[in-house]
């Protein structure tokens, strides 16, 4: 499991090494692991070392003095390193050893600008050390006018070099991901001691790039993550699986409440979803017009017409391809909500929810839904994520806001899927591919996260495998089947070499999605049990 950190976090575990004067040894190993991740990057590109041209865009403070010294390493091996002074000064100590190495640096200025950026767009790497993890507010003046100017240069080049972000992208928030004035998207993010939370929550995701964490000794002072992000091989350890004289109604029963005349298909695919994740039945109450669709599709579905209270079942998924209009199935939802099981409200039933929740009820919205249902517990006058743009805009602090207004632990869909409980956790998930973005897929993850929550039972054993117990575990499980979700939806692009997908395909896959993952965790459990000799 990947644990993210805010920035005030790693501030903190940093402090002991400060007070024991180890400030400039945190730095060169900052310095070093960047500096060999840029040279690990040239080498897979195919690109020789000697003679490859570095920028290094370098802000006035620790974070540009890391840069520096990155720029001091890679200008020993041979490499021709420019530092542009984004803020007229520098780091003394790190700009003498970028100059004894032969770096060549350059104040910028407005009249150089145009220039520096031109330079920048043409060099094999562009180091961003700007700003770090303390700063706030985003680029301002000259610097924020270079950042403007290398982005135009990098879009319309035909671009060999590529960007590195040093600890995250300038501009971007280390503790939320927000993003403010303009940013140079990274190929890599090299962060250094912990994984900050902002580069798993978009739109910080969307500038990071990929994300390699260089540990610099400050990891037994870090708490408890602000964020996790669940890797397949903690899947498998939490997916569950039938005993031998498992049955049907041990393997848990889903009920369904989704669908309409208007939009009959969500009921299918949150079926189809569901039955592909593993629960042992499903029920679905619903128009008995949709009810023969959803037979036709799924023969193993029981259908009916009756109320909630009529079945027996040990979750509920509510909403899907529901309408405002939709005035029995919504009832049906009200009566799944207030039976105290574990419910996934998606869709249509996000609009009618109560003010008040709990952490067992699972909120599924889009960005758009979200900002809906923020408007309406806030007031149009004090909402500050009045539509999708601003849930966009700050996806982690919306989730999170949510999550505290509600109650419910919600799941936001996105790029990166964020998972927030009122307690304060939250998982990232980010397993997917744009071609999930197409109609119905929404709906399959429903049917795959309530099947998650029926099969969990009280005592699911998140506590041992991750570290997670009391309302966290409800995030685990919806995080777990975004992750599915995600996988499956790879998986079948890949099977079209890398074409578009539909919300049917997607379900297909979920299956032997399932098998892949349990089998990763099974063969890491046969290593960590091993006796084998260390490699050497």
């Amino acid at each position: 499991m990947i644990s993210a950190y805010t920035g005030t976090q790693v501030r903190e575990a940093e402090q002991p090494l400060l007070a024991a004067g180890l400030g400039d040894v945190l730095m060169q190993r900052a310095a070093h692991g960047l500096a060999n991740a840029v040279i690990t990057e040239l080498r897979a590109r195919g690109r020789r070392l000697y003679g490859s041209r570095v920028v290094v865009l370098a802000g006035k403070g620790n974070n540009g003095g890391d840069g520096l010294y990155a720029g001091a390493f890679l200008a020993a091996r041979g490499m021709r390193t420019t530092a542009v002074l984004t803020g007229g000064a520098a780091h003394p100590a790190a700009l003498a050893a970028f100059r004894r190495a032969g770096g060549r640096a350059e104040k910028l200025t407005e009249g150089a600008q145009d220039g520096l950026a031109a330079e920048a767009a043409r060099a094999d790497v562009v180091i961003d050390a700007i700003l770090g993890t303390g700063a706030t507010g985003g680029l301002r003046g000259d610097a924020a006018g270079l950042v403007e100017a290398v982005s135009r240069e990098l879009a319309g080049a035909d671009r060999g070099g590529f960007v590195v972000a040093c600890d995250l992208p300038s501009g971007v928030e280390a503790d939320t991901g927000n993003a403010a004035g303009p940013v140079l998207r990274a190929d890599l993010t090299v962060t250094f001691g912990a994984a900050k939370a902002g580069l798993l929550a978009d739109p910080g995701a969307d500038y990071a790039g990929r994300v390699a964490v260089v540990p610099i000794g400050i990891e037994e002072h870090l708490p408890g993550p602000a964020l996790r992000r669940l890797e397949p091989t903690d899947l498998g350890r939490i997916l569950p699986h039938p005993a031998r004289r498992a049955h049907k109604y041990s393997r848990g029963v889903l009920g369904i409440v989704a669908g309409s005349t208007q939009y009959p298909g969500a009921a299918v695919l949150a079926c189809r979803g569901a039955l592909a994740a593993g629960v042992g039945m499903v029920r679905y109450l619903g128009p008995p017009a949709v009810a023969d669709l959803v037979r036709q599709a799924c023969p193993e579905v029981v259908c009916s017409d009756r109320t909630v209270a009529d079945n027996r079942v040990q979750a509920w998924l509510v909403g899907s391809g529901m309408g405002p209009g939709d005035h029995e199935q919504l009832a049906r939802a009200a009566d799944a909500i207030a039976s105290g099981l574990p419910v996934v409200a998606d869709a249509g039933a996000l609009p009618a929810l109560p003010s008040r929740l709990d952490p067992h009820v699972v909120l599924t919205p889009h960005a758009g839904e979200l900002a809906a249902l923020l408007t309406r517990l806030e007031g149009r006058d004090d909402a500050r994520f009045g539509d999708r743009d601003a849930v966009e805009a700050a996806t982690l602090d919306a989730a999170r806001k949510a999550a505290a207004l509600t109650g419910a632990t919600v799941l936001l869909k996105g790029p990166a899927t964020l998972v927030a409980t009122p307690e304060g956790t939250v998982f990232s998930q980010a397993d997917g591919t744009p071609w999930l973005a197409t109609a119905g897929s929404g709906d399959v993850l429903a049917g795959v996260i309530g099947a998650l929550l029926a099969q969990a039972g009280p005592g699911v054993g998140l506590s041992r495998s991750l570290g997670i117990s009391g309302g966290g575990r409800w995030a685990a499980l919806a995080a777990l089947g975004a992750s599915l979700h995600g996988l499956a939806g790879t998986a079948a692009s890949d099977a079209r070499s890398g074409g578009p997908v539909t919300a049917g395909a997607i379900a297909d896959a979920i299956p032997q999605t399932w098998g892949k993952v349990s089998m990763l965790s099974n063969s890491g459990a046969s290593k960590r049990n091993s006796h084998s000799q260390p490699l050497r």
